[in-house]
């Protein structure tokens, strides 16, 4: 996959000669045109007025520097002549002995096209060109949405990534600034010593004087080394804030930025509420409207959530038993629908014991901080879970992340670490984003070879994998891990997770496990219709054998469109790469009649999003023929 590349848009606007606007962005490729087009029409909307020639440059940065912005403090005056005399103060203070003299030479700036550079000391100008004078280039903040790259200009944003660069070129030590913009009013005083001072009057309003001195110390013959980083090194600021440090503002502004940037990134989430009940249909908004669409995003994958036995065994649970446990397992929190449906997860997976968690995600973080702590060492596959994920961080042991898939690497990860107190190895059995499979066998072999504890998350097998749904142990006809995680709110169409094996293990987690010994149980309505999907999936194996005919139908259909996917589960995903393309293309696809996920990063790597589609028994041959065509027209 090959690297983005980044490219400067530098943007110069004029009217008879006369300077007019400029400003430059370090975007992405992907952002170029964005960029173009909002600093075109940042040019062309200007206070000073419409000008007469705008020249828009794109070229690459070349290396880049990154710096960490300049603190920002505000000095609040009440008029420009308080705040010119605030700025000598602060130069002073920064130990630049001739402020006033400095101050007074300033107005000199006005008619330049770029920055004066004096000498700290000796006030003797050290620009080559003094009519141009020395520009300050090729920057921008780390996240561009803090500029305003598409929101317009913000003068307090660009200042500080500016005065950033500056106080980081070799022998400056400050720099005095008033915009040449009519409105804008606010100047600034900054160096590495005193960090980015706001003035908040430095001229009159809608005075359209405005300038900037640089202010050196150091070798004559340094003067070119620090003109060079000014003009010619691009660098990035890290850290800039979108505005200044207002009472009860400033702790949402980083997270203002943030958002702005998964935005822009083509990574923003929203929630999509369906209708109706879910199902190989639902009723859904598009475009305003509520239309009947096919839905290929559910991971209700045997079309157990709706059913009258499931549904039925929920409503009389709550009436018998009520809506919540109001506890925890060790509390009160253990009513016997708990218990019944722990002997027949146990019953179902083959094992001696089993112990329910709230959900599947608490299932994985429950499980592996019991195991693994500090002194321990899991290993972890790079593909895995964000659940599993997330148990490796919080259980505090040293965590190796193997190559997916890749038990030789893992058998030499496992042999390097003998040293260590315990290890356990964590695998999803299920990729949820590419559909395969673990190959059961060999991880089992590894991990017992090693003396390792193995640990295989079923999520998307169990119902899923097998000829009865029972995962991975019936496909492979294999031994059982340590440990098997599951979900019922997946192919079982309830809610809450689960994990089985060894009495002993089951009753260590017990004990251990603190998701669940501190959350509160699911409530007797999830729990008695996990049960019950469970004894219609016993009773009904057809359904999975109807669900893997409907994935060998719907890849063939995909094939005939030159669509290049495989599975070996329910989930059947079609790489798209860029990340806003993959959204446009699910947005295509539902004005089409079909809901599919655009997933991405950071659920993928970043340039692997992909439209992720997950087939149900139920769907008809004739919806999965038509979602193939259109995936081909929409997706590719």
């Amino acid at each position: 996959m090959s690297e983005v590349r980044e490219f400067c848009v530098k943007m110069r606007a004029s009217r008879c000669g006369e300077h007019v606007s400029g400003a430059e962005r370090i975007v992405d490729e992907r952002l170029v045109p964005r960029a173009v087009a909002a600093l075109a029409e940042r040019a062309l909307s200007h206070e000073k007025g419409s000008p007469d020639f705008i020249n828009i440059k794109v070229e690459e940065p070349g290396e880049m520097v990154r710096l960490k912005a300049l603190a920002v403090a505000t000095n609040e005056v009440s008029t420009a002549v308080e705040g010119r005399a605030r700025a000598a103060q602060l130069l002073a203070e920064a130990g630049v002995g001739r402020a006033n003299e400095i101050m007074a030479l300033f107005r000199e700036s006005y008619s330049m096209r770029g920055a004066m550079l004096v000498d700290a000391d000796t006030l003797e100008r050290l620009e080559p060109d003094r009519e141009r004078g020395v520009r300050a280039t090729r920057m921008d903040a780390a996240d561009t949405a803090v500029c305003g790259v598409f929101r317009g200009k913000n003068h307090f944003a660009e200042a500080v990534v500016l005065a950033t660069k500056v106080a980081n070129a070799p022998g400056i030590v400050g720099e005095v600034c008033v915009s040449d913009d009519p409105g804008y009013v606010t100047g600034y005083v900054a160096a590495k010593s005193m960090g980015y001072q706001r003035i908040t009057v430095m001229k009159e309003s809608g005075d359209p004087c405005g300038g900037r001195i640089f202010l050196y110390r150091g070798p004559r013959e340094d003067v070119e080394k620090c003109i060079r980083f000014l003009e010619r090194q691009s660098v990035i600021v890290e850290g800039a804030p979108s505005a200044p440090n207002a009472p009860g503002e400033v702790r949402l502004d980083g997270i203002a930025r943030e958002l702005d940037a998964i935005e822009q990134a083509g990574l923003s989430r929203s929630c999509r509420a369906l209708r109706s009940p879910t199902g190989p249909t639902a009723r859904v908004d598009v475009d305003g409207a509520m239309r009947d669409v096919v839905v290929l995003a559910s991971n209700d994958y045997l079309d157990l959530a709706r059913d009258p036995r499931v549904t039925g065994a929920a409503a009389a649970a709550a009436h018998a038993w009520g809506a919540g446990s109001g506890g925890s397992r060790l509390t009160t929190g253990t009513q016997p629908p708990h218990e019944a449906l722990e002997r027949r997860i146990a019953a179902f997976k083959g094992e001696e014991a089993a112990i329910l968690y709230a959900t599947g995600y608490m299932a994985n973080v429950g499980v592996v901080t019991a195991l693994a702590g500090k002194g321990d060492v899991v290993f972890s596959d790079e593909l895995n879970h964000a659940s599993i994920i997330d148990g490796c961080r919080l259980s505090g042991a040293d965590v190796v992340v193997y190559r997916h898939g890749d038990m030789d690497e893992l058998a030499r990860r496992l042999a390097a670490a003998r040293a260590c107190r315990r290890r356990v190895v964590v695998s999803d059995g299920v990729f949820s984003m590419d559909g395969d499979i673990l190959d059961l066998p060999r991880f089992l072999a590894v991990c017992r070879a090693n003396d390792a504890f193995s640990v295989v998350d079923e999520a998307h097998a169990t119902g899923v994998v097998g000829r009865t749904g029972r995962g991975l142990v019936e496909h492979f006809g294999c031994g059982h891990p340590d440990v098997t995680v599951g979900t019922l709110s997946k192919a079982l169409g309830s809610e809450g997770g689960f994990a089985c094996g060894a009495e002993i293990i089951v009753k260590y987690l017990r004990n251990r496990s603190r998701p669940f010994v501190f959350s509160t149980a699911p409530g007797a309505p999830a729990v008695a219709s996990g049960e019950a999907a469970l004894a219609v999936l016993e009773a009904e194996p057809w359904r999975v054998a109807a669900l893997r005919e409907n994935v060998a139908f719907f890849l063939g259909e995909l094939a005939g469109h030159d669509v290049a996917a495989r599975s070996e589960s329910a989930i059947v995903s079609v790489i798209v790469g860029d990340e806003r393309r993959a959204v446009k293309a699910a947005e295509a696809l539902l004005r089409e009649g079909f809901l599919v996920s655009a997933i991405r990063y950071p659920t993928v790597a970043r340039g692997a999003a992909r439209l992720r589609v997950a087939v149900m028994s139920a769907h008809t041959k004739e919806q999965l023929a038509a979602a193939a065509a259109a995936i081909a027209r929409c997706g590719m």
